[in-house]
């Protein structure tokens, strides 16, 4: 069946609600772990191309926590595709209970063919993607594409948990592939003058040259684990890592600290869609 049409029905409860929807808050089953986002369009001239999961789910008698940034370019179609399917797509591969590093890698990977399949109907657009799967609490696996950010809150010190796929910290594999990084005055660099990031779904005009695979992590949550952050660089271009948790760490309500995450961005001139789900682990 054409999965533009319709996804895997044993998983349809997945689909989260559209990010134009601009704030939101939940919470998990026992109502120790409590998230919060918020969505802001930027000031570019076109619709808002961030997207957002945030949810609790049961599958297997396991509660999943689904937590996820899609930032699109050139248009929404991708990241309003990967929020309908990524995680379907994770979830449903064979191996995700005993190796969920293999699954999300291969998740994405068949994810952005999927995308790249309906370019025709999907348009020339790409998206980033950061992900968190949260499993009964305990264990988290992140992974990521493009240069949405994931940071975690140890002790309220910040901790990466993710890589920024620039064009110029990854040139070889770019210019091994027959593309090239421009670095031109007063511009960002990019994958054959047009992509700021490396990696990303979409982009089938640029395929040849761009990577879709992700970097995976997983980390314990244990007593010394805060908060965690998922944000798009509409956040980031404007906040460094450790702002970021401080302002949060601030918070009791995740809710409202995702609000004023992206109203500091908005403050500090940030031009992009600004997009952040934080979660609370107590």
């Amino acid at each position: 069946m054409d999965k533009l049409c319709c996804f895997k029905s044993s998983y349809s409860q997945l689909v989260a609600a559209r990010s134009s929807s601009s704030t939101g808050k939940g919470k998990n089953h026992g109502g120790l772990i409590k998230y919060g986002f918020s969505l802001v369009k930027g000031k570019a001239n076109h619709p808002m191309e961030d997207y957002h999961v945030a949810k609790f789910v049961k599958i297997k008698d396991n509660e999943l926590g689904l937590f996820a940034i899609y930032d699109g370019h050139l248009g929404d179609r991708v990241p309003a595709y990967l929020q309908k399917h990524l995680f379907t797509n994770i979830l449903t591969e064979e191996e995700f209970w005993e190796d969920p590093t293999l699954s999300i890698s291969k998740a994405y990977e068949s994810t952005d063919q999927e995308i790249l399949s309906h370019s025709s109907d999907l348009g020339r657009g790409g998206s980033t993607a950061v992900t968190a799967i949260l499993i009964n609490g305990r264990r988290l696996w992140i992974a990521n594409v493009g240069d949405s950010r994931a940071v975690l809150s140890r002790k309220g010190q910040a901790v990466q948990m993710t890589t920024d796929h620039e064009p110029n910290t990854e040139r070889c594999s770019i210019e091994t592939k027959g593309g090239f990084v421009s670095n031109l005055p007063g511009d960002v660099p990019r994958v054959n003058g047009q992509l700021a990031v490396s990696r990303a779904f979409g982009d089938k005009s640029l395929k040849s040259h761009l990577r879709s695979d992700p970097d995976v992590q997983n980390t314990d949550i244990d007593a010394d684990t805060d908060i965690l952050i998922l944000a798009s660089d509409g956040l980031w271009k404007v906040m460094a890592n450790q702002e970021a948790v401080d302002i949060a760490g601030r918070m009791k309500d995740p809710h409202k600290a995702a609000k004023q995450l992206t109203a500091e961005a908005l403050k500090r001139d940030s031009k992009d869609d600004i997009s952040c789900v934080v979660v609370k682990f107590r």
